[in-house]
């Protein structure tokens, strides 16, 4: 497998799934959900086993598309602070037309601009998308069945129709329309968040009314399968387009599973812990796919935090002056290609979502030890749940020197106290 960079300009496509843990998918363990189109993509590229996200929606999304940690421009739960760039900026810099569909949640509405201070968020023109197609930007109304979408040309409700499909309909359509350009996707999907409903695959769809109170997990795992039917929808169309090949697919989740739902992965429980800094909480998949680029069946095993995809997605973009621009993240980009001389040792968080009963914190963690900002210290293999903290004085001499190199990165973010 070659190791050079294509200096085509390729097309991204960044699907980011709501509230989905690692244990969701098939390819990852899970008993419970048919994803057949993830797990082909993920048998067709690379897999990532050690992803981790911030714990909850916003403070995701703020990072994810800065590459920034959420102590620099986090300014509240549903903003974006708005002279903030993204990685659509960038990427506009470097020639390529963008596209948002989904989930934006980052103006903010009236109490959540009192909640941040009276701070004012960001809409997606601003934030560097040309064209747009998007559920919660200056007005909720529903996310599913009667989907109330903000685009180009106005807000619109759209009766009888489930707001996952419009969106996905409106990437194929973009794509088909910048076929002879390098463009970038950016899909931050409203499913598989709460409430739970029934998708079209349902016989009770038509009568579903969507202004009932119905949220029932026992939805979640319907859910899921038309998540993975629409991403196949996406990997279809570019191969009808004849760009597959220069198409590089990401698909992540934004945090972990919401906490009403509890999934089979391997034989075990796992109960999500969206929200939460355990590892329920914060660990993602992860899947890259570039046919031709990266090795079918790859399985990464390294680190990577949401900080990682901004500097990533411009190296392969080749982006002309990515040394200069500031971002807390390390390119995964020479890993894709099969190149793992420059991977992360550690990950750092910054906690402070400022919604909800969450509380704040801060820590380093790799894929076996995690050190809070306030002493306490876990074993992340025998502890996932972080039930008990474990005493410095109790470990051994090689964790001793590990945690007290987590201890130095804390403190080098030492300012940064939520």
């Amino acid at each position: 497998m070659a190791q050079e960079k294509d200096f085509r300009s390729p097309n991204i496509i960044l699907i980011m799934a709501d509230d989905l843990g690692y244990e969701t998918l098939g390819i990852n363990g899970s008993d419970d959900y048919q994803t057949p189109n993830l797990d082909k993509l993920a048998k067709e590229g690379m897999n990532f086993t050690q992803t981790y996200s911030m714990p909850l929606c916003t403070p995701s999304r703020v990072q994810i598309m800065t590459g920034k940690y959420n102590f620099r421009n986090y300014i509240g739960f549903g903003l974006l602070k708005p002279e903030e760039p993204t990685f659509a900026h960038y990427l506009k810099q470097s020639g390529y037309n963008t596209f948002v569909a989904g989930k934006w949640q980052l103006y903010g509405n009236a109490g959540q601009h009192e909640l941040a201070g009276g701070q004012i968020g960001t809409l997606p023109e601003s934030a560097g998308f040309d064209e747009y197609f998007l559920w919660q930007v200056q007005a909720l109304g529903s996310r599913y069945k009667d989907p109330m979408i903000s685009s180009n040309s106005g807000t619109e409700i759209y009766e009888g129709k489930f707001g996952p499909d419009l969106f996905t309909e409106q990437i194929n359509l973009f794509m088909e329309k910048n076929r002879d350009e390098p463009f970038f996707i950016y899909y931050p999907m409203a499913i598989t968040h709460d409430p739970f409903v029934p998708t079209p695959a349902n016989s009770g769809f038509a009568a579903f009314d969507s202004k009932s109170k119905v949220n029932d997990p026992r939805y979640f795992g319907e859910m899921v399968s038309y998540m993975d039917r629409l991403i196949g929808s996406i990997v279809t169309k570019t191969e009808e387009l004849g760009i597959r090949e220069n198409t590089l697919i990401l698909f992540v989740g934004d945090n972990g599973t919401d906490r009403k739902v509890t999934t089979s992965q391997l034989g075990k429980s796992i109960k999500g812990d969206k929200g939460n800094t355990t590892t329920a909480g914060t660990h993602v998949p992860f899947i890259a796919n570039w046919k031709g680029k990266i090795q079918p069946g790859s399985t990464n095993e390294n680190l990577i935090d949401f900080t990682d995809f901004l500097p990533t997605l411009l190296e392969t973009a080749n982006h002309q002056n990515l040394e200069i621009i500031q971002t807390d993240g390390l390119s995964f980009f020479s890993q894709l290609v099969g190149d793992n001389s420059k991977k992360r040792d550690w990950i750092y968080c910054y906690y402070a979502p400022n919604w909800g009963q969450f509380e704040n914190s801060t820590y380093v963690q790799d894929t076996e030890w995690k050190l809070y900002g306030d002493g306490r210290i876990y074993s992340l293999l025998e502890d996932p749940l972080e039930e008990n903290a474990l005493q410095i004085a109790d470990l051994s001499k090689e964790v001793k020197l590990k945690i007290s190199h987590f201890d130095t990165v804390l403190r080098g973010y030492g300012s940064a106290n939520p």
